[in-house]
Parts: C-alpha cells; structure tokens; sequence
C-alpha cells in the first residue's frame, strides 16, 4: 500500500527558491510516509504562460539539470520516488512542459512530454511548448507503477487509458488550472466541477488511482484553485487539499484491493479493440 503525496505549492519568487521549498516538502512528506511524492505543474516557476514573451525561455533548463539533480539527490536521500514537472530546454527553439521520474534509489528513470497543449487567454501554451515526441510511457518504480500526464492532457481518456494498458496502477496529473476573474463568478464553479469528474471518470473506467496536483495563490490575475485530489478506483475522492493554502495531500493506495477491483469489474478484458479503428481518425463527421 504505497503512500502517495502530492505537494500543493504556489510561486516563491525565484527557481533556486521554489525548488528549496519543493526538496523541503518532500524531505516533510517522507517523514510522514510517503512513498510516491509528486509536485504541481512548472513547480519551479511562476505560471508564465500568461503572456508571450520569448525571454521567458531562459526559464527553461535541460534534463538532467540542476533542478534533476536536486531531486534525485532528495529522492536518494529519503528513499522515494519523485516525480517532477518542469520546463524542459531540449534544444534552441525546442522546449517541452515535461515531468521527470525519479526512482527511490535516485536513479532518473526518465520523463514524459506533455501531449495536449492548450491556447486560451491567460493560458498561451502553445507559443513556449512542443508537443510530446515520447507516447505514453510508464514506470515500474520501487513502490508501484505508474503513468504521469500533465494539466490539459486531463481532458483526454485516451492518454489515462493507453497508461493504464501499459500496467500503471497511480496516474499523477501534475497541474496548474485556476479562475480568471471576469469567468469566476459564472463558470467557476461549473470548471471546478468538470475538471474533478472527468478525472474521476478516467480512474474508473481504467480501475487506477488518480492524484491530480495544482498550485495555489494568484499570478498575474489567475487565481489558482488548488483542491489537490486523489480519486480511487470506483472514482470517489479520498483525499483532497484546500483552495488556498500550501500543503501535503497524502493518500495510501491499496494496489491489492486495485487488483480484486480490476478481476470483479474486467474493463480491460470486455474491450472491442476491433471497433475503435476512428480514435485514429481527426473527426468523423
């Protein structure tokens, strides 16, 4: 029954401070037990993606890098998994919102490269970010396996099931989602709404747990709603942060009950692989 953390953090001011608070809050969430620790989406800055402005590339670090390397030295150190999300410089021109998966042992196992990118006011991701290049991939670490998607790749069952078809028992979406003043009012709480229940849905219908990661405090006018979840496998909310402040979100996953679950309602078994051939289709109107 691997513990799981989610640290729900917000914007400290500087790279070299985010990623001391983060170390911290692992090094506090191992103390507690914790196995599995996963931080929110672009941990080690501000949300940036609020305008275009191409000096905010020099945010960007490669992999491994400085921030890699502070995480495998905690994760070393405290005997857990961390899974880190960040903004990768692959190359000149060539940047990527990518998570590292780091074993217990410190070893980098690898990362994942967002897929779905969004463009929305406040929301300019597609002008810093490449698409994913690496699939879907999972990781069988020391304390279970698990799959890692990020922020707008929740909107997609596709990504949560092709993960769960790999073996992964945990999918960790790490995140950063909030209101925009002029929408809060309105749509707030209806957004609020379809970002846990499509979540939800993606750990039932795959018999997974699900932890979703987001950051508090407002940035440049979005206000971050944090509520870091975990959802079992039937999709109820086990465990869930508050709106606004930092924390640890903690949750012990049961993967044998995750298996009896898997053998008494068999999604995997009944799929009708030979009908799905338009999932590879744009539209099909």
């Amino acid at each position: 029954m691997p513990k799981i953390a989610l640290i729900q953090g917000k914007d400290c001011g500087s790279a070299a401070e985010n990623v001391t608070w983060t170390v911290a809050r692992i090094r506090e969430a191992a103390a507690g037990g914790a196995q599995i620790v996963c931080t929110q989406e672009l941990f080690t800055t501000s949300y940036f993606c609020t305008v275009e402005d191409p000096d905010l590339f020099d945010l960007a670090e490669p992999i491994p890098g400085p921030t890699t390397e502070a995480l495998q030295e905690v994760a070393a150190l405290c005997g857990v998994v961390v899974v880190g999300a960040l903004f990768e410089r692959r190359a000149a021109g060539v940047y990527h919102n990518t998570a590292v998966v780091i074993d217990a042992d410190g070893s980098l196992m690898g990362t994942y490269r967002k897929n779905h990118i969004p463009q929305d006011p406040g929301f300019e991701e597609k002008f810093y970010f490449t698409p994913g290049d690496q699939g879907y991939p999972v990781w069988k670490t020391k304390f279970g396996t698990i799959g890692v998607l990020i922020c707008w790749d929740q909107w997609y069952p596709e990504g949560a099931r092709l993960m769960a078809l790999a073996g992964a028992e945990i999918l960790f979406y790490p995140t950063a989602i909030g209101w925009l003043p002029e929408e809060k009012a309105e749509l707030g709480e209806g957004q609020h709404h379809a970002w846990q229940t499509v979540q939800c849905g993606h750990a039932v219908a795959n018999g997974c747990y699900v932890a979703a990661i987001n950051r508090v405090g407002e940035e440049d006018g979005t206000e971050f709603w944090g509520q870091s979840f975990v959802s079992d496998f039937m999709g109820r909310v086990v465990a869930k942060g508050s709106v606004g402040e930092t924390e640890n979100v903690l949750f012990d996953c049961d993967l044998k009950a995750l298996e009896d679950h898997r053998r008494w309602w068999p999604f995997f078994r009944d799929r009708r692989i030979e009908t799905y051939s338009g999932l590879g289709q744009r539209w099909l109107g």
